[in-house]
């Protein structure tokens, strides 16, 4: 673990509010300055604030990662990116047993105290319903934050401020990298700097790094833009003894920011089924601790090596 990202781990775990975010846009500007890159913020939709570094129109590679944190959650948001039917019946379970339950225990209530119609009683459970899915909903998108991001995703965020520093400095001016705000809250953070860089949105491949220190798969999900780079992928992030690497387009499933570019590539570390299914767990709790620091390293070399090759495939 570098020495930024034990400042991180240390002071800036948690970027929720309005003030924790400024506190680590500051600390982002500060360290992007000491390492020769131009910064600025970039406001975005719903009053985003994305974190600029480097110049994203001239980039021959962008790298991101979105740095707000989520709301604590009772239930992991389970991923499992390569089975998109197993991840839509779990999220169908989720739904069903919090609403079921809550009306079940209302209707309960009702049935014991008896003194009401039965068109009373089910007007109170339509209503109960809705009360408990906008309840859901909040909670989800602006409740308490979880105070464990060691994956989610403190991870992508390291991984950007390391490879800021690790880049030789005749590849800086090659490369940008976005710290995007409001993911948790629906990809606003991005959809709005796509907006306003529809240059990048069309043109320049973008890696983002969400979810990546907790399992030994590094997945690199590919948008149909960016399938002609998956043979630089492959070269620039070979399997190790100590992590293997599946590089997909087709049938591919990864819920992050870079679903808003059309040369948009994610990148996650999952962990696998002895039936081979590749899944992600522990986030959105506080159960998400796990920050295996060799995943950051295997990823940096990768990005620098792909940083390389690019740069050469120009001259």
């Amino acid at each position: 673990m570098t020495e930024t990202t034990r400042t991180i781990f240390e002071k800036y775990l948690v970027r929720k509010t309005k003030k924790q975010k400024s506190r680590f846009i500051d600390f982002v500007q500060n360290q992007a300055r000491e390492d020769g890159y131009e910064c600025r913020v970039e406001k975005g939709y719903l009053g985003a604030r994305n974190i600029v570094v480097g110049n994203p129109d001239r980039a021959k590679v962008i790298y991101t990662a979105h740095y707000d944190t989520c709301a604590r959650l009772p239930f992991p948001n389970f991923i499992t990116p390569k089975n998109i039917g197993i991840y839509l019946l779990y999220q169908l379970v989720i739904t069903v047993a919090i609403l079921g339950s809550a009306l079940l225990i209302w209707a309960g209530l009702l049935f014991l105290i008896g003194q009401i119609s039965l068109d009373a009683a089910f007007l109170v459970i339509s209503l109960g319903f809705y009360v408990i899915l906008w309840a859901m909903l909040w909670l989800i998108l602006a409740g308490p934050a979880n105070k464990h991001t060691a994956n989610d995703n403190t991870s992508g965020v390291t991984v950007l401020l390391d490879l800021m520093n690790t880049l030789p400095e005749d590849l800086r001016g090659e490369v940008a990298f976005v710290f995007f705000d409001l993911e948790e809250m629906g990809l606003f953070g991005s959809a709005g700097f796509a907006s306003g860089h529809k240059a990048v949105m069309k043109n320049t491949l973008l890696l983002n790094f969400d979810c990546v220190s907790d399992g030994d798969t590094i997945l690199f999900a590919v948008g149909k833009g960016a399938k002609k780079y998956i043979p630089a992928l492959q070269l620039a992030f070979p399997a190790t003894d100590t992590h293997s690497v599946e590089i997909g387009c087709k049938g591919v499933f990864y819920p992050s920011d870079q679903a808003n570019f059309r040369r948009g590539v994610g990148v996650a570390a999952l962990k696998k089924t002895r039936r081979g299914i590749l899944y992600m767990d522990r986030i959105h709790t506080k159960r998400d601790t796990v920050y295996e620091a060799g995943n950051i390293a295997f990823l940096i070399d990768g990005a620098v090596r792909l940083t390389q090759n690019l740069t050469q495939s120009e001259t």
